[in-house]
């Protein structure tokens, strides 16, 4: 498997939680292959997504070829895979899906049981027989994990499949520090773990290792102490020498240099052991004051991530004329991806995702076809079409990055869950001078304290946070409260960078069965308002008082309504709201049907009481008018092309919102207002929160909210500029310094004029 391996001296499993043994793996032999086989080499190779899927390609008799799709299998694909050192195939992929490959079709009618040790011994027309054209080229998708022990036996100068890859600390200075940045670059291959000989190592192989790890770059290093450890300790040198251009996600797309003869004296022709030295990002930037950053935050850039549930993922989002917008997965590759991964302060790319898999974005899309050579500073820097006619949020492109190993899982688990997503939240701490489990304080725990612990835990969103666990028993010994008081923003990558009590800790209710809890899902909704149906439709409306007694038992008008007779009226804000699941999975009420709200004056169920926010604000952000909607329906209004309605409130239905379809609350129901009946004539700022108590995890809350600029006259009302997020945000911040700017500008000159005037009287 490829993983890091930097934390092995902590002793704990990494993958599965504990009390969740990992499965027995099968040690690698290498196979014994009869004389007359013919001797080939594959390669995954195109328009690769992730490095361990892509077109087979074959060499032999000193040339590359591709490999037709007829007749090809899951079981021809398992034989693929596994002569690459992968533990098996997850699938395979007909008619060129990674591009149309060039030169001989070497097989053809490739018919395999999946028991065989190389593809050339599997049933087909005969190697570079075949009537096929590229466009039947066949694809694979392998498993990320290695074979145990897998030992690359080299025939050709071709790619490198080795078992795993490290950096292991050497300099007592990086042993303790996390994560490890410097060191030598091992290898694994048949079991054991080798050097490399520096002797033709570039700067290039360098940007590719350090991209593995997560980091964004590489720096030089004293080499003079590493020369006089080498000299103390005899290195164990791997055969080959590595050859990467520096544009590579992973190094298994490099190519092997040549074959390394060490000398007895351990010199390896004059040279030393690989060491790297690794830049990491501001986030995993540990600082003398204050350790890591409390949260991640990313740099202000013009590209963003979005809708990921752990840091380093998501849909890719970038700034254009003040309006953020997608990219087209139109010719998105791992190449493009790793750039963007980059600039973002991450490693290389783990895979380039298309087809809206990290949830579909808003506004426009305002980059296709992009193509970069891998060395761009930035995403922009690339070539790419700027036109995406025929491109729609469906066709999103996103990207999982490689991020550096934190260490974050080994302080935190889940116990006595059904199953490894779910369970009582118990902490590591120090204890009395020895480390020791824990629980977590319930008091005040929620969705986004849950959220990040699965994204700790890698385990992606939270579906549930709970605040009793008295269904769960972990270990006894764990029960007692070690963490209290706990409140997270949200953007933490672990639980300790939460605010809590720390040593002080204040917990009414004890531990045990009163302990936080959370269940973890790898998928999550993720709603949005549509700004352009509440600019279209919003109008201004005088409601007599009498017919306003039911919006006047659900607090659906302003304090002052109380002491309005029933003859005058209430001057109300009306608008639709359009509220859209963008998501990978459906929008569900927090609260079961059967503890839903019953409200006799509007004779309906509430299912949450508290569905929307809407607000009034003075432009420096005080509000002076509001008002809720609760959900009483939450269904299927309509729904994009293909997908079915799943939720209608009629007859007492299940409420809910499907992904790719879309609920509308008409301005013409109750409570689809704000009372502005006391509000005086002037510029404010509209504001639409949807879930605003977060009682329903998301995989983005960021665009919850919406703002307008409304201008009032006392007879009218317009809105304008309405937008999602953190756009109108940015919008309104930059009128209001300019406002500032102004301000203080006319105040200055008016001030120099006075002291010029009272310099010439003097």
């Amino acid at each position: 498997r490829w993983s890091t391996h930097i934390y092995e001296h902590l002793g704990y499993p990494h993958g599965y939680p504990q009390g969740y043994p990992e499965p027995e793996q099968e040690q690698y032999s290498a196979p014994e292959l009869p004389p007359d086989t013919p001797r080939i080499q594959l390669r995954l190779a195109g328009d690769k997504r992730k490095h361990n899927e892509g077109r087979v390609e074959v060499f032999y008799d000193g040339e590359w070829g591709t490999v037709c799709d007829d007749d090809f299998s899951i079981h021809s694909a398992q034989v693929v895979c596994r002569e690459l050192g992968y533990l098996e195939a997850v699938s395979w992929s007909p008619s060129s899906k990674y591009g149309k490959g060039e030169g001989r079709i070497w097989f053809d009618n490739v018919q395999c049981t999946g028991k065989e040790k190389t593809l050339a011994l599997c049933t087909s027309n005969g190697i570079g027989v075949s009537d096929c054209k590229h466009t039947e080229d066949v694809g694979v998708v392998c498993s990320d994990k290695r074979i145990p022990g897998f030992k690359f036996i080299n025939t050709m100068s071709l790619n490198i499949q080795v078992e795993d890859v490290r950096i292991r600390a050497i300099l007592s200075s990086y042993r303790k520090r996390i994560p490890v940045t410097e060191g030598y670059v091992e290898v694994k291959d048949g079991g054991k773990w080798k050097q490399i000989c520096d002797v033709e190592w570039t700067k290039h192989n360098s940007r590719v290792i350090c991209g593995m790890f997560g980091f964004p770059g590489e720096r030089k290093y004293n080499a003079r102490v590493y020369k006089m450890f080498a000299r103390r300790r005899k290195p164990s040198y791997w055969d080959y020498s590595v050859n990467c251009t520096g544009n590579e996600a992973h190094v298994s797309s490099c190519k092997l240099g040549h074959a390394v003869a060490a000398k007895a004296n351990s010199t390896c022709g004059g040279g030393t052991p690989v060491v790297v030295s690794c830049v990491p990002g501001r986030a995993f930037s540990p600082t003398p004051m204050t350790g890591f950053r409390k949260a991640f935050r990313q740099e202000q850039t013009l590209v963003r991530l979005r809708g990921g549930a752990i840091v380093g993922e998501g849909r890719v989002e970038v700034l254009k004329n003040g309006e953020w917008g997608t990219i087209c997965d139109d010719n998105w590759s791992l190449l493009s991806a790793t750039v963007v991964c980059r600039e973002l302060g991450f490693g290389s790319a783990k895979e380039a995702l298309s087809g809206g898999r990290l949830g579909q974005g808003m506004g426009p899309v305002h980059m296709n076809e992009i193509e970069c050579s891998g060395f761009e500073k930035s995403i922009t820097e690339c070539f790419f079409n700027k036109e995406s006619l025929g491109c729609s949020h469906e066709e999103d492109a996103a990207v999982r990055c490689n991020v550096p190993a934190m260490g974050f899982q080994e302080r935190l688990r889940l116990s006595g869950g059904r199953n490894p997503n779910e369970g009582r939240v118990e902490v590591l701490v120090e204890r009395n001078g020895s480390q020791a489990w824990g629980t977590v304080c319930s008091d005040g725990w929620g969705t986004i304290e849950a959220m990040v612990v699965c994204r700790q835990l890698d385990l992606g969103f939270a579906s549930n946070a709970f605040q009793e666990t008295w269904y769960w028993p972990g270990e006894v010994s764990a029960d007692p409260v070690v963490m209290s008081g706990v409140r997270c923003s949200g953007t933490e990558m672990s639980l300790s960078q939460c605010l809590h009590h720390g040593a002080h800790l204040t917990c009414p209710k004890g531990g045990g069965r009163n302990a936080a809890g959370v269940s973890c899902s790898e998928t999550a909704p993720d709603l949005v308002l549509n700004p352009q149906i509440v600019e279209q439709t919003t109008y201004m409306e005088d409601r007599p008082m009498f017919m306003l007694q039911c919006a006047y038992e659900e607090n659906c008008l302003s304090t002052t309504s109380s002491e309005t007779p029933a003859s005058s009226h209430r001057r109300l804000l009306r608008f639709s709201s359009q509220i859209h699941n963008n998501g990978q999975s459906d929008f569900r009420p927090k609260a079961e049907r059967h503890s839903w709200v019953w409200h006799d004056c509007h004779s309906h169920y509430h299912s949450m009481e508290v569905f929307t926010h809407y607000d009034l604000l003075s432009l420096n952000g005080t509000k002076v008018a509001e008002g809720h909607k609760a959900s009483f329906c939450l269904e299927d209004t309509e729904c994009e092309e293909g997908i079915e309605k799943r939720y209608e409130c009629a007859n007492f239905g299940e409420q809910g919102i499907t992904v790719g379809c879309w609920d509308t609350y008409r301005h013409d129901i109750d409570c689809q207002w704000i009372d502005i009946t006391d509000i005086k004539p002037g510029d404010y700022i509209f504001q639409v929160v949807i879930n605003p108590n977060y009682e329903v995890p998301e995989s983005d809350y960021s665009n919850n909210f919406m703002k307008c600029r409304c201008r009032y006259d006392g007879h009218r009302i317009w809105m304008y500029s309405c937008h999602n997020g953190e756009t109108m945000v940015h919008q309104a911040l930059v009128e209001r310094l300019f406002y500032i700017r102004h301000s203080v500008l006319l105040h200055c000159s008016t001030t120099l004029l006075e002291l010029k005037d009272n310099f010439t009287l003097k």
